[in-house]
């Protein structure tokens, strides 16, 4: 069942081979130089815990917390022992996006930092989110979606997911916009997600056939820059007009194995010159049969236990060397591994060594 699913896996690349690929968008293989998030980050305090929360003894910096909001309050809680444990400590993240208005909210996490058990049914207390400059860009507040479960008893625990973290869908305004006026730019840089001469190149041809001549051009394998100046429009509306410019896209020929579920892929380029290839499993059994001797009945002596070991060694009917002639292309290899009649874990082992002699014609990346 594992093999046939595993061949149509393996097979499902060769079937996208460049003759018949689908080209991709621009928009899905490069970013714009500029256009970008920024990451956010506070720290804050969750209420209204059932019993829950942070243990003050174990997390002191919690109980600060609530003395400096409870005094900005006008409570004053100075000398006093706080004993609650329904409220936590917790870090709030969230990421704003390029061109962000005053105004308009984001989604933030919400991750316990102290010993509290759960943040279900918990609210956020306004929390101020810090960029890496030290500035204010947002506020965060709201009630919190847990992401698991607790139920305990008297003796015993059970926790479902990880109810400790959890999001607040739109829990953030944005009170501080970044400053980049990017109508104003004369050149940008898209940068691919995936470095490739070849498909800079053709990015680079699609661009100035569709825009004219001398717009674009291909700085390394990672970079095209766009000159604005000789296209009579905004720089929003040169983006969107060339994000939907479709081009082929070419990469490396890769070869990804990941031993722990045993899943192989194979890029439609993968090309494997002549090898010989043996394989054959040994397979070690030791098994304990211990013997018990009784004395006779009313006869002297005690009950002796004498022990005995079957070890056994068996090997495999090997496959002997199975020759792979010439320079052969991804359905050749895979009819080739299937047809040894080995398991994955095998073909992994196979597919190392054959990297390991220098017949592997691609990059091979184990995870």
């Amino acid at each position: 069942m594992l093999r046939p699913l595993l061949a149509v896996l393996l097979l499902l690349p060769a079937l996208l081979a460049p003759a018949f690929a689908s080209p991709a968008r621009i928009k899905d293989l490069v970013e714009v130089d500029g256009v970008r998030g920024n990451d956010l980050l506070g720290y804050g305090l969750v209420v209204g815990l059932n019993n829950t929360g942070d243990s003050l003894r174990n997390a002191p910096f919690t109980e600060d917390a609530i003395v400096n909001v409870l005094e900005r309050l006008g409570v004053n809680v100075t000398g006093e022992q706080i004993r609650a444990r329904n409220v936590a400590a917790v870090l709030v993240t969230a990421t704003l996006p390029p061109f962000a208005r005053a105004g308009s909210q984001i989604d933030v996490t919400v991750s316990a930092i102290g010993d509290a058990r759960s943040l279900m049914g918990g609210t956020l207390v306004m929390t101020p989110l810090n960029a890496a400059d030290g500035q204010i860009y947002a506020v965060a507040q709201g009630g919190i979606i847990a992401g698991g479960i607790v139920a305990e008893g008297v003796a015993s625990s059970v926790t479902q997911g990880v109810p400790t973290a959890g999001v607040i869908p739109a829990g953030a305004r944005i009170e501080r916009e970044v400053g980049f006026s990017f109508g104003e730019v004369q050149e940008l840089r898209l940068a691919l997600r995936n470095p490739d001469f070849t498909t800079a190149a053709r990015i680079e041809q699609a661009i100035n056939a569709s825009l004219g001549g001398g717009v674009a051009r291909m700085l390394d394998s990672g970079t095209v820059r766009l000159d604005l100046r000789p296209v009579n429009a905004s720089p929003a509306a040169v983006v969107a007009a060339v994000e939907n410019i479709e081009v082929l896209t070419s990469t490396r020929a890769r070869v990804v194995v990941d031993q722990r579920s045993g899943t192989i892929i194979l890029g439609s380029d993968v090309r494997i010159s002549r090898v010989a290839v043996s394989q054959g499993n040994l397979t070690l059994r030791v098994e304990e049969a211990p013997l018990v001797v009784q004395p006779n009945p009313f006869a002297p002596g005690e009950t002796v236990v004498i022990p005995r070991t079957n070890a056994e060694i068996e090997e495999a009917p090997g496959t002997g060397l199975a020759l792979v002639e010439g320079s052969v292309s991804l359905p050749e290899v895979i009819s080739g591994l299937n047809a040894l009649g080995v398991s994955t874990n095998d073909m992994i082992d196979i597919l190392k060594a054959i990297k390991a002699a220098g017949a592997l014609h691609a990059e091979f990346i184990v995870q």
